[in-house]
């Protein structure tokens, strides 16, 4: 989905949004006469980075990039100060919908869900120091695209970022990328934390992040990762056409997570990782918290008609039964779609968002 010959010549033409080319017009970037770094360049002038970033005011949604015609998104950067990370929504309307097909915190989106940095190296996702958010998954669109950041806090905030993009009626063919943000806090006993709910349409799974706070001792990640497909979920027993063998296995990774004498070990890989581990502090960060990402890539979950997809979390108890947890559950799925929007979960608010 994602390799190409890169010696390979096109028609199509590449374009760049950025403050600096806010339209990304041919020949339109530099131009700036005012903006964030106006009073930096005032003694070099036009061209010199007079606008590297955006202020986006309390509750102020704004248009990173506006995008005509056929066109495919390549390469998506930003950056602003970790506060920020579960303090703003990321969207993106593809075709004209009025509907967004991805809505997230914009840190879950990077795989960034505790407003903590953590190095993350993967094929489609990139986190470098110090919150360098690089995504590389593939966003074609046939009749206009627009992304949006809004900051839900009550002060303003500061964006850099830029857009990289290519034209041309071929750059529109292929699924539209969803993403989803849910939430389990706490996850009620004996239920399961819900990943995608009842996507209807053809598409395929491309990938999941979760950010999983512990609120328990003893090992978490005993639960199993299941997709239900093409009507699996409408049976009367639902019972799902894949069902993973435990939570770390799902991330490709073994037992516990645990190098012997290590304790947990994190690790990033092109397409899976356990990337953030945060022990607790002894004081007031008490519960141990993770970001995990499994990018289907190379094995992609295709679906015909619907998916639902979901995660069990389960620890060990006395007997060496499994015991249902009441873990801090945030998950973010990654789909391709052969329509621009599908339903999709309550724009989550600040509150929802918070990390506690």
């Amino acid at each position: 989905m994602t390799h190409h010959d890169i010696a390979a010549l096109h028609e199509r033409a590449t374009r760049s949004i950025s403050p600096e080319n806010v339209t990304g017009a041919k020949a339109g970037g530099g131009r700036a006469t005012d903006g964030t770094g106006a009073n930096a360049a005032r003694d070099l002038g036009v061209g010199w980075k007079v606008s590297p970033s955006v202020e986006i005011g309390p509750g102020e949604t704004f248009d990173l990039a506006r995008m005509g015609g056929a066109g495919r998104i390549t390469h998506l950067w930003l950056t602003t100060h970790t506060d920020n990370w579960r303090r703003m929504l990321l969207r993106a309307y593809w075709d004209g919908s009025q509907e967004p097909a991805i809505e997230t915190p914009l840190g879950d989106f990077f795989g960034q869900g505790w407003g903590r940095f953590a190095q993350l190296s993967s094929q489609m996702v990139a986190v470098n120091p110090h919150g360098g958010f690089n995504s590389y998954w593939p966003m074609p669109f046939s009749d206009g695209a627009l992304l949006t950041a809004q900051n839900l806090s009550d002060a303003p905030v500061v964006v850099y970022y830029q857009v990289t993009y290519e034209v041309g009626e071929s750059a529109g063919t292929g699924g539209r990328l969803h993403a989803q943000w849910r939430r389990s806090n706490p996850l009620r006993a004996g239920s399961t934390h819900t990943i995608l709910d009842g996507v209807r349409g053809r598409g395929h799974y491309a990938g999941t992040y979760i950010a999983w706070g512990v609120n328990s001792t003893g090992w978490w990640g005993e639960g199993e990762v299941k997709f239900y497909l093409d009507g699996d979920a409408g049976l009367p027993e639902p019972y799902p056409t894949i069902a993973g063998t435990g939570t770390e296995d799902y991330f490709g990774g073994a037992w516990n997570f645990e190098v012997p004498g290590q304790g947990y070990t994190a690790y990033t890989t092109p397409y899976l990782g356990l990337h953030q581990i945060i022990r607790p502090d002894g004081l007031y960060a008490s519960q141990q918290r993770f970001g995990m990402y499994r990018w289907h890539v190379p094995d992609p979950i295709r679906f015909h008609t619907d998916l639902t997809v979901d995660i069990q979390a389960l620890g060990w108890r006395s007997g060496g039964r499994y015991l249902p947890l009441h873990d801090d559950i945030a998950s973010t799925a990654f789909f391709y779609l052969d329509a621009p929007s599908t339903d999709r979960p309550a724009t989550p608010t600040l509150d929802d968002l918070e990390v506690l």
